[in-house]
């Protein structure tokens, strides 16, 4: 197989040999956390399908797009407003997720369809008749591809389709897709990027397991953090002497596949989860859609400790001890969210969950996510205000 060489490699899905396909994702995975994928299992015609639908979604009245804003009480719906390192991105969003129940034929407003991150909030068939039908058929055609590229990342870790991980995330995961819409910048804004433009997104990690990114063709903008001088901190905040990269889509339909923090930490360190972000752009508007392939609300995602001879040589060692504590995705998620919509003042990453001395970790979320799972009923929506004096760090103690 290829080597990956300065930037991440293009994967053929239906034309390289399983073997193949499992050495160089593990392998990408473990240098740069990013990869793409090509003649994969999602429909062109579907690709093409929803993109009009965005396109038709976006292009509808603002105070049409309010009446289904996401909200503290519910993660899912359009937005306008998010912040990210708490810093407001330069787009519009439209997140929605698997239902409660899942099962699609169920009404969205049904009390049984709603979960942790809330409930779906889509279009009517009266304002756009064939958005839910084709959007909920994207959504089924990327969660099993993501099941297909997880096998491929569990495997590269010595492990078989049917360990526990893969299984649940199959079986349970909590997965959501993001449309945005990117206008075109056309203001000027202090502190954010040295061109003086705010970004589209700001520097990041994904905190699920992996992202199933289709990026806009014509007008892209998703830059990735490589090998760079000194150290970015565990907020993401980076030094000028960074070393972005642009992935460019290798066609229109392909996909940019990133590891998540959850596969961070189950490879115990192995694969990364990389930083990343999204420039805005002063000519073109755009559009793209992350798939965030996520564990269930319940999972309590720990690492593997792998053998040496399961180790890719490429690769960061993966010690025979456990490099982080086990990590409550519902908990993670919840955070997340909560740092997104407010300014709330609370950031959660990987790197609280790393172990130092005498194996604990020295962060406050270890023991504030046991604090959740005894408080949090995962089948009823997360409400930020309840939750405030256990995510605000003042409020919170070892």
């Amino acid at each position: 197989p290829p080597s990956c060489g300065k930037e991440p490699p293009t994967i053929d899905l239906a034309n390289t040999p399983e073997a193949d396909i499992v050495e160089q994702i593990s392998k990408a995975c473990s240098e740069f956390g990013f990869f793409q994928i090509v003649n994969h299992s999602v429909p062109t015609s579907l690709i093409d399908e929803y993109l009009e639908q965005c396109k038709l979604y976006f292009s509808l009245p603002l105070n049409v797009k309010r009446q289904w804003k996401r909200h503290a009480e519910n993660s899912r719906g359009w937005f306008n407003d998010e912040l990210t390192k708490q810093r407001l991105d330069w787009k519009e969003a439209l997140d929605m997720g698997v239902p409660g129940t899942r099962d699609w034929s169920i009404d969205d407003s049904d009390p049984s369809n709603r979960c942790l991150d809330g409930w779906n909030q889509l279009p009517s068939s009266d304002v756009l008749p064939d958005f839910r039908p084709i959007i909920t058929r994207y959504f089924d055609e990327c969660a099993k591809l993501a099941d297909q590229i997880a096998i491929f990342m569990a495997k590269g870790l010595g492990q078989s389709e049917d360990c526990r991980m893969i299984q649940e995330l199959r079986d349970h995961h909590s997965s959501y897709l993001r449309s945005n819409y990117y206008p075109v910048c056309d203001v000027e804004q202090e502190n954010e990027d040295p061109s003086g433009k705010p970004l589209g997104i700001s520097p990041h990690r994904d905190a699920g397991f992996l992202t199933v990114l289709l990026q806009d063709a014509d007008c892209h903008s998703l830059q990735v953090l490589l090998d760079h001088e000194g150290d970015s901190n565990s907020n993401g905040n980076t030094s000028l002497h960074d070393n972005w990269i642009s992935i460019r889509p290798a066609d229109k339909y392909a996909f940019t596949i990133n590891t998540g923090d959850m596969a961070e930490v189950w490879s115990n360190g192995r694969y990364k989860a990389p930083l990343h972000r999204v420039l805005s752009n002063e000519t073109k508007e755009r559009y793209s859609t992350p798939f965030f392939y996520n564990p269930s609300y319940a999972s309590m995602v720990e690492p593997l400790t792998i053998s040496s001879e399961n180790q890719n040589e490429s690769g960061p060692n993966t010690e025979a001890e456990p490099q982080y504590s086990g990590v409550l995705w519902g908990y993670f998620r919840a955070v997340r969210f909560a740092g997104d919509l407010t300014d709330l003042g609370v950031e959660i990453q990987v790197a609280d969950f790393l172990l130092h001395d005498h194996q604990k970790s020295q962060s406050d979320h270890v023991g504030r996510q046991e604090v959740f799972a005894k408080q949090v009923d995962f089948s009823k929506p997360f409400s930020v205000e309840k939750f405030r004096p256990l995510l605000q760090e003042s409020s919170c103690q070892n």
